[in-house]
């Protein structure tokens, strides 16, 4: 079985921020119909994904709630820095923080984990 972990940086400003998520998105899932191990992980500006996905009017809503079993979580750090702290908490989302704040993506590779980032 293989294991990776989704890591979305990608910002919210742009049509080609857009476009990557909706990649990660559907990674995600191709991944999880495979019966491959996913984790997900949303960081840096990524981080501001979390509240948008989690509105139910978002056009890639669906498809986040598809794949939310396999969401790790959003880094701490990073969601305080870039304002969206109390969205990613309404989300349910939980915050990484193994790191001085951050999630810990040496424990992933550590772990056998693949790391794609988006």
């Amino acid at each position: 079985m293989t294991k990776v972990a989704i890591v979305v940086l990608a910002d919210t400003e742009t049509h080609g921020d857009l476009g990557r998520v909706a990649n990660a998105l559907t990674t995600t899932k191709e991944f999880e119909e495979a019966g491959d191990e996913v984790t997900v992980i949303f960081d840096g500006a990524g981080t501001k994904w979390v509240g948008e996905l989690s509105k139910p009017d978002h056009r890639l809503n669906g498809d986040f709630e598809e794949i939310r079993d396999s969401v790790a979580g959003a880094c701490a750090y990073c969601a305080n820095a870039f304002g969206v702290k109390y969205q990613v908490e309404k989300s349910g989302v939980p915050f990484l923080d193994e790191y001085d704040g951050h999630p810990s993506l040496q424990k992933l590779v550590s772990q056998g984990y693949q790391v794609i980032t988006f």
